[in-house]
């Protein structure tokens, strides 16, 4: 959903912008050219997706987001300078952590377009599990090419939902894909969350954990529930919560959730009635599930049918 729109030719006035829409900041032009900004938000959920068009070299000195910023840039490039490794460059291609959201930072822009997706930083550990302590990152890059694929493809799968004002997405769809993003880049950054199971987790992985996660999967089905709650729910770890059920169902909390949540899908399809204006589309959304063909990919697979014979059946 389209939030916010800018557009100014005016240094002051790009500065006022940015200090109301990111957080205080000073800024300068370092090019002949006049100042130039373009800048476009959608919300999706809890998560800010901005895309920004600078037709000038924009130096910038800012307090902390207290916000985790990714940063994918297409044209131009990004000169930021971090405190651990100095100045690194955001090239055309690139994505990666802007800066850390309890930190302030500092850089120049050298007349580039590119995105910013923000969201608060307690979305980690949703998705993760409490650790006692905040989630920190260790560094600012994906940890690898095929991470920074992922990272990349994520950002743009957001970005497609939040911009298409023909179907906007259910409360349950814009917290799937804000867990959905969140894990992606504990995935792909590095951070300080271990994902290895300890001695701990290994005990505690025994059957009743799966049985307590399982009742609550089944009664919080339409509920914005991450792999966090449902490990609370169990009294266990995040870790032990997956250990569990790799060990005793071959399978992961997640996925049983999306499996479930397809089976209320296709009992809604199989009850409706002509004349109610049901359609695939909503019916998906409804159940969190966010691309509507790929939701019908695995419906078919499950069911053997279209979800649409189903609902017209």
């Amino acid at each position: 959903m389209r939030t916010l729109s800018f557009d100014s030719h005016n240094l002051s006035a790009i500065e006022e912008f940015l200090n109301s829409a990111y957080t205080t900041m000073s800024i300068g032009n370092g090019s002949p050219q006049d100042a130039s900004a373009q800048i476009r938000r959608d919300m999706l959920g809890a998560v800010s997706l901005d895309q920004l068009d600078l037709g000038f070299d924009m130096s910038y000195d800012a307090d902390p987001l207290e916000r985790v910023c990714l940063c994918a840039v297409q044209t131009g490039a990004i000169e930021e300078t971090y405190r651990d490794v100095g100045t690194d460059v955001f090239r055309p291609g690139d994505v990666g952590l802007l800066t850390p959201p309890d930190l302030p930072y500092r850089g120049t822009i050298r007349t580039a377009r590119y995105s910013i997706t923000m969201f608060d930083p307690a979305l980690l550990s949703r998705v993760c599990g409490p650790l006692g302590k905040p989630v920190r990152f260790t560094g600012h890059k994906p940890t690898s090419a095929a991470a920074a694929r992922r990272l990349n493809r994520a950002i743009e799968h957001l970005q497609e939902v939040a911009a298409d004002s023909a179907a906007p997405p259910s409360k349950l769809v814009a917290a799937t894909l804000t867990d959905y993003l969140a894990a992606t880049v504990l995935d792909t950054l590095p951070t300080t969350v271990v994902t290895d199971p300890t001695a701990t987790d290994r005990r505690d992985a025994h059957p009743d954990v799966v049985r307590r996660a399982v009742a609550y999967i089944e009664t919080h089905l339409a509920e914005d529930i991450a792999v966090a709650d449902i490990a609370m729910a169990a009294f266990v770890s995040v870790r032990a919560l997956q250990l569990a059920f790799r060990k005793h169902l071959d399978t992961t909390p997640l996925a049983l959730l999306r499996r479930l949540r397809l089976a209320a899908a296709h009992e809604q399809l199989r009850a409706a009635v002509p004349g109610e204006q049901v359609t695939v589309t909503t019916v998906a959304y409804q159940w969190g599930f966010t691309h509507s063909g790929r939701f019908a990919i695995e419906y078919k697979r499950v069911y053997g049918q279209h979800p649409s014979q189903t609902l017209h059946s």
